[in-house]
């Protein structure tokens, strides 16, 4: 019997090494290595018992064979066949999904913890079970906390997938037990809303991989959730749940049964610290779609963004508020991260940012003061840092704005990450509102990516923005000349310098507060 080899991959990345190495050549991470033992493989052409004949120069000289396609088709063989989607329940997640869930679909959710993950997917869950059958898997609770959170969110389970498993028993007991409770007027509510709207709802807490594809292949639910993939093993393999090796094969498996049973999978996944998907990289691979659950602890608002969609656009957001029973969807997202537009403030500006094909109006706020320290400060919120520094050095080369010595911030309302240079003109008016003590116009959006040269060069979707812009009340817009935008009922500023926008946005003195 030949001995079985040693290798050592790395947890974060997924390097493989026939050594032990305190550092991952591959990322650069401190002892992330573990040891794993090399399962024996076999090549493609020995299962094929291709091995003995000759491939290659060989055998083509050999080959009388005219071209004629074994297993292949030609593309104008495949029927047309309309891709259909089934509602959520949440408008803001079809949207990100591109329209809705596509049946035998693989969905991955990402997101850092206490984030909101499982509440969104048990709320989804329980909108689909009134009507299809919707299987939850809980590898990281039991069944009682997951009944706890069922009921903060008004959702309850008629039925319980494993029935040997002892919290499964308590629960099902509690349930028919309520039948005798007729004083207890909230046990009665939960009871009726079990019995009419979620007998398709049913809950399997396992880790355990081959349980799972048991129960996929004999319930055949419509919707199958898995929270999460982190903790789900294989017992074949050697390594601890959540290694590379683990989250691949559990990953495949589900995949393959989804595929031929047509079950649409919504997977829960982890995140490094870093805000990276743990795991390895074929893990968002395999997968259809990968949404991005993002969101500050401290505000109450959470953003779902399309990283990777093969059904639809990537870079959608969906806007969720996070309250007292569970996750309430934005519709109007502008809103909520827009200031108040009828109080005065100096240093702040009005941008249309475009987050897939969703324009948002964002506020932006500045704040340029003397450095009470040798070098100046520059820090941003939902602006990228080095965008700053760049738009700052073009405002003192350029405009003859002296701010190499200033501190100065930057922040976005509500903590909405902006990203594109479409925001550039935005940002360089509200620095020099900031320190001219001047108030723009709050009924003004500005356009524009900043040049190098002092140039407001054009952007994208423009028409879009000045739509969004002028269904919130919006007066007037300053826009990169030679972008010729439909008449929307506003005033149209073009211009080409950032030093000509400086002029028409900013007034040469403050405006009294009787104006």
């Amino acid at each position: 019997m030949p001995k079985q080899k040693i290798k050592y991959v790395c947890g974060e990345c997924g390097y493989e090494s026939t050594q032990f190495l305190g550092r991952c050549p591959g990322c650069n991470t401190w002892n992330s290595l573990k040891e794993e033992k090399e399962q024996t493989t076999v090549t493609a052409l020995q299962r094929l018992g291709l091995t003995d004949i000759g491939i290659g120069s060989q055998a083509s000289e050999a080959d009388d064979s005219s071209g004629q396609p074994r297993a292949s088709f030609l593309l104008s063989q495949i029927s047309d066949q309309t891709l259909s989607r089934m509602p959520s329940g949440f408008e803001e997640l079809d949207r990100v999904l591109g329209g809705g869930i596509v049946p035998g679909s693989l969905v991955l959710i990402g997101g850092e913890p206490g984030i909101g993950k499982s509440t969104l997917l048990l709320q989804v869950a329980n909108q689909l079970s009134s009507r299809c059958r919707v299987l939850y898997v809980s590898a990281e609770e039991s069944g009682q906390q997951v009944k706890l959170r069922s009921q903060r969110l008004i959702v309850n389970f008629s039925e319980i997938g494993d029935k040997d498993d002892v919290s499964n028993v308590e629960i099902h007991e509690d349930l028919s037990s309520n039948e005798n409770q007729e004083n207890d007027s909230h046990s009665e509510s939960i009871r009726d809303s079990t019995t009419d709207s979620q007998e398709n709802l049913f809950l399997l807490p396992e880790t355990d991989l081959e349980v799972i594809l048991r129960e996929l292949e004999s319930l055949k639910p419509y919707l199958a959730v898995i929270d999460s993939i982190q903790t789900i093993y294989f017992a074949s393999l050697t390594s601890a749940p959540g290694s590379v090796a683990q989250v691949r094969e559990c990953t495949s498996a589900l995949m393959q049964v989804a595929k031929r049973e047509n079950i649409t999978l919504l997977i829960v996944g982890h995140v490094t610290k870093d805000g990276a998907l743990a795991g390895p990289r074929v893990l968002e691979h395999l997968v259809d779609t990968v949404l991005y659950f993002e969101g500050d602890r401290f505000a109450s608002h959470r953003l779902l963004r399309s990283m990777k969609n093969r059904f639809g656009a990537t870079h959608e957001i969906g806007v969720f508020e996070m309250v007292a029973n569970g996750l309430k969807e934005i519709l109007n997202p502008s809103e909520l991260f827009l200031g108040s537009r009828d109080e005065y403030s100096s240093g702040t500006s009005t941008v249309v940012s475009m987050e897939g094909t969703r324009p948002i109006v964002v506020e932006i706020q500045a704040l340029v003061s003397p450095a009470s320290h040798g070098a100046p400060r520059r820090s941003t919120t939902g602006i990228d840092g080095s965008r700053l520094q760049q738009i700052l050095a073009v405002l003192e080369k350029r405009v003859g704005i002296p701010l190499s010595k200033l501190d100065t911030y930057v922040a976005t309302v509500g903590g909405l990450s902006v990203e594109e240079p479409a925001a550039d003109l935005g940002v360089a008016i509200a620095v020099v509102a900031s320190f001219r003590d001047r108030v723009v116009d709050p009924r003004t959006v500005l356009l524009g990516e900043v040049g190098l040269g002092g140039q407001v060069r054009p952007i994208s979707q423009l028409e879009l923005r000045l739509r969004e812009a002028a269904k919130l009340g919006f007066k007037k817009a300053i826009i990169p000349k030679g972008q010729q935008p439909p008449d929307l009922g506003m005033r149209i500023l073009p211009i080409a310098k950032v030093i000509d926008a400086i002029i028409a946005a900013i007034p040469a003195q403050p405006p009294t507060m009787g104006n």
